[in-house]
């Protein structure tokens, strides 16, 4: 089914640009309106319904050039009209003449409906989740307009009409982790060059070696004139992330006395930085 699918968008993608460039008189040209959707109904051919979605292809790269303005760089158009083609072709089948509604009125919305039904399977987030996103940043929106101050939860939840357990799986849910391309343009830079996510990423493996220099010195500082195990409580706690309970047990302390340690420590650096602020003001 997936291959078939390929194989019909790649199709129409294919019909779509020939019928863009066919600029040809057909015997077709000469009917009016209500005598060309009556022929087509009465005497279906495989030409007329190519003449019929030629006359309308128009209307598909309009609304697929609308959408695409809102859309990422790394979503092609002619996707997008792919999509819409198969609307197109499904609104010529279903059009009714007799209903009294212009063809362009009705199949407008099929052919967006075409379009956002794609851009949906190709979405990795359920739809329930852009729903419950779109409906928390909705209310946010709203109180913060009203309120002219930043919405709580609370006030969030409130407007929801929903209690805190339900709250709490539509935060989980709005705060879904997007997927983005690293190659897609980030920002026009002053140069003629675009830059691209993957120029100004993070490198989280690269440490500038000004920074290791300048914690070194900083770690040296704190732990001057301690003692060791004053020292290893500096250490552990602030640079290896350690609990206080965890450093206990390295030192064969209670967690109490660690604690106690602890504030100890930070009295006697808080007044040893008083007595040293014009050494680590900058130079001017």
């Amino acid at each position: 089914m997936t291959a078939l699918r390929s194989r019909s968008r790649l199709s129409s993608r294919a019909s779509a640009r020939h019928a863009e460039a066919t600029g040809l008189p057909s015997k077709y040209d000469e009917l009016e309106h209500e005598a060309l959707w009556t022929e087509y109904k009465n005497n279906y051919t495989e030409d007329l319904r190519n003449y019929i979605v030629e006359k309308f292809l128009h209307l598909v790269r309009y609304n697929a050039e609308r959408i695409y303005q809102r859309l990422p760089d790394e979503v092609d158009l002619e996707d997008l009209m792919s999509a819409g083609l198969f609307g197109l072709m499904d609104a010529i089948d279903a059009y009714d003449l007799a209903r009294g509604v212009k063809f362009e009125t009705y199949c407008a919305p099929r052919i967006r409906g075409a379009i956002l039904d794609e851009l949906r399977s190709m979405d990795w987030v359920p739809r329930l989740v852009r729903h419950r996103t779109a409906k928390v940043e909705q209310a946010r929106q709203r109180i913060e307009m009203e309120l002219g101050r930043k919405a709580t939860d609370d006030e969030i939840a409130q407007s929801l009409e929903i209690d805190d357990e339900e709250f709490t799986k539509y935060k989980r849910d709005s705060s879904a982790v997007a997927v983005t391309s690293i190659t897609r343009k980030c920002f026009q830079s002053d140069g003629s060059r675009e830059l691209r996510e993957i120029d100004v990423i993070k490198d989280e493996t690269q440490v500038a070696p000004v920074k290791v220099i300048q914690r070194q010195d900083l770690k040296e500082l704190m732990t001057k004139g301690l003692t060791r195990a004053e020292r290893l409580i500096v250490i552990l706690y602030y640079y290896e992330g350690m609990t206080m309970k965890e450093i206990g047990t390295t030192l064969d302390l209670s967690e109490s006395r660690v604690s106690q340690m602890h504030s100890s420590i930070l009295a006697r650096l808080k007044a040893q930085m008083q007595h040293r602020m014009r050494e680590l003001e900058p130079m001017r």
